[in-house]
């Protein structure tokens, strides 16, 4: 039992001792519990309710919220007192934050039985052949070429305005008879545009908890958690169709969510967010897209929402809804733009059929799970700026492997049970009692609760068996060095050209007779790096005729009046001044060059 508890001895009620009891810490552990549980208690509903004067009301669209008159603060009445947002600037526009998370949402993996494989093995793909040798699944996908899915009469196309949302009939599929409905309008059809909802704080591999589709004349809103085991047998043929298209924007995490919670697999697929990159766009956001082509905001706030949440608010629908609902008539507008923008008039479909190749080629990739092993700590974010020794390595070490147990059998994420903040913090002070674990954790959730001691114990164990990560700590800490020192000189090389940009024509000037005298070549130049150039936009080998039209510039430039000499000798003295400003950042930018070869050569550290 010692064994299992890390040393900690059981007192009389059969609970480990964390700590070395005395009758101070006694009392501190209690006053910690008990703080605990008068906080938990406190951020009840029901408790929120008897300490504020609450007085429920609507919006416009049928929201419910709840008005605090003791504060003024408004709460939703769905959402966790956590996720109060209020308005600060006073303005009078109060409005609910969206909350990532909402802890009272029963687990809709327990709610709906939804099974998951947590473990630490490759995804099986086990509706997909393989090659003869086995070394690879076969995707439908792979019968077909992306140019098969280019209309032929693609130059005549012409835009079909959807009509307004509020004329436009929506069905929320709950049951199996409405899935079995919409498969069934969706066989009629030739194009429709998908969009998910997913969430990925409250499952170890994530969760797809809605599926959004259009036709040109309806919206379906399907509930995935509900219908999570009909998704895939009622959905599988029409995703899988190659003669009807699905519009989708940005897909990459789509078709990975698709094929790893339902077994779908998408063919024949135009992915606006691709387009809008081919016709290097501002912005590649479904949010600019949708203002930019139908003029519709879209608060994208709700992105991250608790998509879990059941029922749905009526925002949330409205948000769901509008992702997809002017998504093919943004598609057709795309299609138009694609082909007018073409840079062979005689080939005017070159650029479709260039996002119909990337659309392929986002299909045809395959889910995989991301393996834990001994390495897996190193990319904690935040680590390589944590500047820990070889025992807090360890600790990190050791907490990421406890994390990862857990999160698996619990079906949780690693972010939920421990994040990577806390796993660094927790490194860093490595605290030897619950009452400090508590102290660096603030609010610590069921897991460490039920497990402190299996933390201390962590750590504890940690701190004697760190000799192993005390060179992995050197290196660490050389490589942020390195990484700190390439960025100086980045910085310093970004303000060398600046200077050089003609921001400032004495300086300018007087470089630009510099580079005369010494003719710099094209790899003194380029020890500027590639970068802009100001307003003049130049390759770092175009400098040296810039800088030539600067000096013959001030060569014909004649002084017609006369000159203050106190005002002049000013004038000469900061000329000087920015002129060996120049020269140290010529310095910087030559050094530059050298700490850069360094990496080409060996890395960072033969670099310095």
């Amino acid at each position: 039992m010692v064994a299992e508890t890390g040393g900690f001895p059981k007192n009389q009620m059969g609970v480990y001792n964390c700590y070395d009891f005395d009758a101070n810490q006694g009392y501190n552990y209690m006053l910690v519990n008990v703080n605990h549980w008068y906080l938990d208690e406190f951020m009840k509903p029901t408790t929120v309710e008897k300490r504020v004067q609450l007085v429920k009301f609507r919006d416009n669209n049928n929201n419910c919220y709840e008005k605090d008159n003791f504060k003024e603060n408004y709460y939703h009445c769905n959402m966790s007192p956590n996720s109060v947002q209020v308005d600060e600037k006073g303005s009078g526009t109060h409005r609910p934050k969206i909350p990532y998370h909402i802890d009272s949402i029963p687990k809709p993996q327990v709610e709906y039985n939804i099974k998951v494989n947590n473990a630490n093995q490759a995804f099986e793909h086990v509706l997909l052949q393989k090659t003869t040798d086995g070394s690879k699944y076969i995707h439908p996908l792979e019968k077909f070429k992306f140019n098969d899915f280019v209309n032929k009469n693609v130059s005549k196309f012409e835009p079909i305005v959807p009509p307004p949302v509020n004329e436009t009939p929506l069905t929320f599929v709950q049951e199996e008879k409405e899935l079995k409905e919409l498969v069934r309008k969706l066989r009629n059809v030739n194009e429709f545009a998908v969009d998910l909802e997913h969430n990925q704080y409250r499952s170890f591999q994530g969760l797809t908890c809605l599926m959004q589709i259009s036709t040109r004349t309806e919206d379906f809103i399907v509930d995935t958690l509900k219908l999570h085991d009909h998704i895939g047998p009622y959905m599988r043929d029409v995703f899988k169709d190659p003669t009807k298209k699905k519009v989708m924007h940005g897909a990459d995490k789509d078709i990975m969510w698709l094929q790893r919670d339902f077994g779908i697999y998408v063919c024949n697929m135009f992915d606006t967010g691709q387009a809008s990159r081919v016709l290097n766009m501002e912005k590649n956001s479904l949010e600019h897209l949708l203002m930019y082509f139908c003029g519709v905001p879209l608060n994208k706030e709700y992105q991250t929402a608790d998509w879990r949440l059941r029922p749905l608010t009526n925002d949330m629908l409205k948000y769901a809804r509008e992702d997809t609902h002017y998504l093919l008539f943004v598609h057709d507008l795309m299609i138009k733009r694609l082909l007018s923008s073409s840079p062979d008039p005689k080939f005017p479909e070159l650029l479709v059929m260039e996002v119909y190749r990337r659309s392929y080629d986002v299909c045809l990739k395959l889910y995989e799970k991301e393996p834990f092993n001994n390495k897996s700590y190193l990319n904690v974010y935040g680590l390589h700026d944590a500047d820990l020794n070889g025992q807090q390595l360890s600790i990190v070490e050791a907490l990421c492997a406890w994390r990862d147990i857990v999160a698996r059998s619990a079906d949780e994420s690693t972010g939920y049970i421990l994040s990577n903040k806390n796993v660094i913090e927790i490194a860093k002070q490595m605290p030897t009692t619950t009452i400090d674990l508590y102290r660096v954790l603030k609010f610590p959730n069921i897991h460490i609760q039920q497990n402190p001691c299996s933390i201390l114990s962590i750590i504890q164990n940690s701190r004697n068996n760190a000799s192993a990560f005390d060179e992995i700590a050197k290196k660490l800490k050389q490589e942020r060095l390195d990484n700190a020192a390439l960025r100086t000189g980045k910085k310093r090389s970004e303000e060398a050209s600046y200077m050089l940009s003609g921001s400032n024509n004495v300086v300018g000037n007087q470089f630009a007779s510099a580079v005369d005298k010494k003719r710099l070549d094209n790899d003194t130049a380029k020890a500027l790096l590639n970068i802009s150039f100001g307003s003049y936009k130049r390759k770092p080998e175009s400098l040296g005729p810039t800088m030539q039209g600067h000096a013959k510039a001030r060569e014909t430039v004649k002084c017609n009046e006369p000159v203050d000499a106190r005002a002049a000798n000013e004038v000469e003295k900061n000329a000087s001044v920015r002129s060996s400003s120049f020269q140290k950042c010529l310095q910087t930018a030559s050094e530059t060059k050298m700490l850069q070869a360094g990496f080409k050569r060996g890395g960072p550290s033969q670099a310095l």
